[in-house]
């Protein structure tokens, strides 16, 4: 089986693809995989740290800006977008894929678009609960569009070419248990453990705001524990500015701040609360491992994909949603204190999230693409 996957601009786009690669090359050792997206997209830091080939091709998004500006960028994304299905185009007449596969983002559009005419099967991974442009754009024709929420199957129409499977999960969140990732951890069943990170876009406004929060919780002296990720970006300003607000990290070594959580399959098992956006693939991972979060939603992404997904989270009962334009340093610290005093509404939330864990959507995804592969224009 040769796949040639493409996504990207965001690991929400691009973490579903590797969770896919590796589940063919699992089962079967002489699949071969091929990624395609964007120069500046995520994806490049992603998938060669995977080990997989990455073709890259130039695309912008469109811009919702009505304005002079705004026009000029949607004439030159539509200048690129047309060179990129030609460049796409001749990458897959050298790849000869037998089934090509968009996760998502803008990046991937050029590479189904040129699929498409060029008479490949395809098939649509749509991660959010919005379905996203690109998705509503090429569904009519793809052989399986595969969701993840059952409000994107009923906004793209329902039918037997849209199936429900949810999102597929990185194999080191399957595999992760919760006993073994506290005791690696030295947490008792007393303890109590805070996972924080943001993703790229807006970062460094909520970094803000968790410096704030962090100082608060050594002003308060806080009995649980705190592992926070700032990324790269905030990784030298952070400590300074919570250390200007009040926070002794030095006498409180509960409370880490760290640049990447390297073993981040493990910190979600063991942690108690999990605060983070709320992109897809992240939820997934969430409700897999059955983590209590409190999440902000990112406002910054297109279609407001992240709140959506979270108001559909919160709606069964496994979240609480915290708007960015109310988190400040005391709302966050405040919510993680009501959250973690009720021990009892933690395990439930845990629990209801569990309940819309697709633990089987590795199985579904690749039978649905084996599918298209064989009944493709029958």
């Amino acid at each position: 089986m040769r796949l040639y996957i493409t996504g990207g601009g965001t690991g929400g786009h691009v973490t579903p693809g590797l969770a896919i690669a590796r589940y063919f090359e699992q089962k079967y050792p002489d699949t071969v995989v091929r990624f395609a997206g964007s120069a500046r997209g995520i994806e490049n830091k992603l998938v060669p740290r995977e080990g997989y080939p990455l073709d890259t091709i130039e695309i912008i998004g469109l811009s919702r800006a009505i304005s002079f500006g705004g026009i000029a960028h949607n004439i030159k994304a539509a200048r690129l977008a047309l060179s990129a299905v030609g460049k796409a185009k001749k990458l897959l007449k050298k790849a000869q894929p037998d089934c090509v596969i968009g996760c998502g983002g803008y990046a991937s559009f050029a590479t189904l678009r040129a699929a498409q005419q060029l008479g490949i099967p395809t098939v649509l991974l749509e991660v959010n609960a919005l379905p996203g442009k690109v998705t509503r754009l090429l569904a009519k024709k793809a052989d399986r569009v595969l969701v993840c929420f059952q409000q994107a199957k009923d906004i793209l129409g329902g039918g037997d070419k849209i199936v429900l499977t949810g999102a597929p999960v990185r194999g080191e969140i399957l595999a992760a248990s919760r006993q073994k990732a506290r005791a690696k951890f030295g947490l008792s069943d007393d303890d109590q453990l805070v996972v924080s990170f943001w993703g790229s876009m807006g970062a460094k406004y909520m970094n803000e705001h968790m410096a704030g929060a962090i100082a608060l919780e050594c002003k308060n002296n806080v009995p649980y524990h705190h592992i926070h990720a700032t990324g790269a970006a905030a990784r030298d300003w952070l400590p300074e500015l919570a250390a200007k607000q009040g926070a002794d990290l030095a006498a409180h070594p509960n409370i880490e701040i760290t640049e990447y959580i390297y073993d981040m399959a493990d910190r979600l098992a063991a942690a108690d609360l999990v605060v983070c956006r709320a992109g897809a693939a992240t939820l997934g991972e969430l409700c897999m491992l059955g983590r209590p979060a409190l999440l902000v939603p990112s406002p910054f992404v297109a279609e407001n994909h992240q709140e959506k997904n979270a108001r559909a989270l919160e709606a069964a009962g496994g979240c609480r949603v915290l708007l960015e334009k109310d988190a400040s340093p005391m709302r966050l610290y405040d919510e993680m204190q009501k959250m973690l005093s009720d021990r009892v509404r933690l395990r439930r939330m845990g629990q209801q999230a569990t309940k819309l864990a697709a633990h089987d959507a590795g199985d579904k995804i690749h039978r649905e693409i084996l599918w298209a592969v064989e009944h493709h224009r029958t």
